[in-house]
């Protein structure tokens, strides 16, 4: 599976306030909904922590590989051109983790993965030995990138908090950008293979929950995440019984990640 990163750019966005010095109406409606998802985060800190000290292992193992390693590198080196290092190490890092997350759960479903393997500019992808069985096996291997996605934004986010530092803070919203980009209903992306498993009630479900999610956030993204979903509503392979599991993970997904990623920043300056 292939997921897409972010392409060079000259500057990393930064909030804009009003000429009169005050925020937009729907730019504080983003930040107060932002800011109650976080607190809700941090209420179950702990299960973050777990999550972390958990996984930690798997994490550090996806670093012994060489091809990994090396071609992480290299798309460190395109990110460091564009925005200097720290940012660029950030990106990177987020993409891996997303990355081990689907390693992670084609583990769990005993099929065999290799560690990410970098695409400079694009992202990163992991190429597996067989299929998963079923439409939910893939779904939850499709949405489990995401899902450690959020996680390292989550945990950005907190290091944000306790530096102060913006360069953090425009890690863990690109991250989570990153994220909600790959839940695009679309081709091999990650969003594609959550939707295969929903029925098409459901199906609409989830389009419903990006239309509300757009409404609060704001977010463009969204507007072709509604798009694809509505082609998915039409679509022919759309299963009878459905899979609740993945709908409250895909609609969770979107609403989370949209939040974080509309949370504005201070302006970070670039090379």
């Amino acid at each position: 599976m292939i997921d897409v990163g972010l392409a060079p750019d000259s500057a990393v966005p930064a909030d804009h306030a009003s000429p009169n010095g005050e925020k937009p109406r729907h730019a504080l409606l983003k930040v107060g909904s932002a800011t109650a998802f976080i607190a809700l985060l941090f209420w179950k800190f702990k299960f973050i922590l777990v999550f972390i000290a958990t996984k930690a292992k798997l994490l550090l193992l996806g670093l012994t590989k060489s091809t990994t390693l090396f071609t992480m590198l290299l798309s460190l080196g395109v990110y460091w051109a564009a925005w200097g290092w720290k940012f660029g190490l950030g990106v990177v890092l987020s993409i891996y983790v997303h990355e081990m997350g689907h390693v992670a759960e084609l583990r769990k479903f005993g099929i065999r993965a290799t560690a990410p393997m970098f695409l400079p500019g694009l992202g990163a992808m992991v190429r597996f030995h067989q299929y998963p069985q079923t439409a939910r096996e893939d779904a939850r291997v499709g949405l489990a990138g995401p899902i450690w996605g959020l996680g390292a934004s989550v945990a950005t986010l907190a290091l944000y908090f306790a530096t102060q530092l913006p360069i953090i803070a425009a890690i863990a919203t690109v991250g989570a950008w990153i994220n909600l980009f790959n839940l695009l209903p679309v081709w091999q992306l990650d969003g594609a293979r959550g939707f295969r498993s929903l029925s098409r009630p459901q199906r609409w479900i989830a389009l419903g929950a990006i239309a509300a999610t757009w409404l609060i956030a704001q977010e463009g993204l969204l507007v072709l995440l509604g798009i694809g979903a509505a082609f998915q509503c039409f679509a022919k392979d759309a299963p009878e019984d459905g899979d609740a599991r993945g709908l409250v993970s895909y609609a969770g997904l979107v609403i989370s990640l949209a939040l974080l990623s509309g949370i504005p920043v201070p302006e970070v300056a670039t090379p």
